[in-house]
């Protein structure tokens, strides 16, 4: 039986899949990576773009959204690959309890998975979040006032500091999310790892309490990662043909039976 078999099974076999994805499914969507040669860190200095930086100072906020200001349209017109429909149909075959992600482009929504099953450990950048009353606006809006030459945007409502609704550098993971993740990994039987490198904590963390809580542990990443020897099954390939592959096998064992 080979690699693909053997995870369709498991994911037939399972009561809760868990399923947990990193930038890897979203470079195949054309959304550039910001660790690999060539990436957005080739572009800006992240030592700048922390959240200490940004609520310090006008100039820091001002980098900031310089910064995602540029990185705004590549996510606008990404769409979802088939790594992100496969994921969407097994949840139309009622195999998938959760999906936990480390992106912010909301592909795993556009694909098909509603949102209450869509769990965003760094947030999203479709919403503008105002840090002083909260009131959020559509990543489109706020995007046209940076393009009308407004270099930091202030809230309608009450002037406060606006940012986008992701999770900068320094900045606390969100609560609610990083709870729900970790309850959710707990309880799940089988964990799939898509397209992360497991190495920004306590996201990488995630795989790691699925495993010790008894469940199975798949990993699908180009290249290796630190907790493959964790790992029940190991697939070092493109997650888009791969995930598609088991889709389609477990869509067939179902009509199969």
């Amino acid at each position: 039986m080979n690699k693909i078999d053997s995870v369709s099974d498991m994911v037939l076999q399972s009561k809760k899949l868990v399923v947990f994805t990193g930038a890897g499914i979203s470079t195949e969507s054309g959304i550039s990576d910001f660790r690999s040669p060539g990436g957005i860190w080739d572009r800006f200095d992240p030592s700048e773009l922390n959240y200490q930086s940004f609520m310090a100072s006008e100039a820091g906020r001002e980098k900031y959204w310089e910064f995602s200001k540029s990185l705004w349209p590549e996510i606008a017109d990404a769409k979802p690959n088939p790594g992100h429909y496969a994921i969407a149909e097994l949840y139309r075959l009622g195999r998938l309890d959760c999906v936990i992600t480390q992106n912010i482009d909301s592909l795993h929504q556009k694909s098909g998975v509603p949102e209450e099953k869509v769990i965003e450990l760094h947030g999203t950048l479709k919403w503008v979040i105002c840090l002083e009353c909260g009131r959020r606006y559509p990543r489109e809006q706020i995007q046209a006032r940076l393009d009308s030459g407004i270099k930091v945007p202030r809230c309608d409502s009450c002037g406060g500091i606006m940012k986008p609704a992701t999770v900068a550098f320094g900045q606390p993971m969100p609560e609610r999310e990083t709870r729900q993740a970790e309850s959710r990994a707990a309880a799940c039987d089988l964990f799939l790892s898509v397209g992360s490198s497991l190495v920004v904590y306590p996201a990488a963390q995630m795989p790691l309490t699925a495993k010790d809580n008894g469940a199975k542990l798949i990993i699908i990443n180009l290249t290796p990662t630190p907790h493959d020897h964790y790992a029940d099954i190991v697939i070092h390939e493109k997650t888009g043909p791969v995930l598609s592959q088991i889709a389609n096998q477990v869509k067939a064992k179902l009509k199969g039976d």
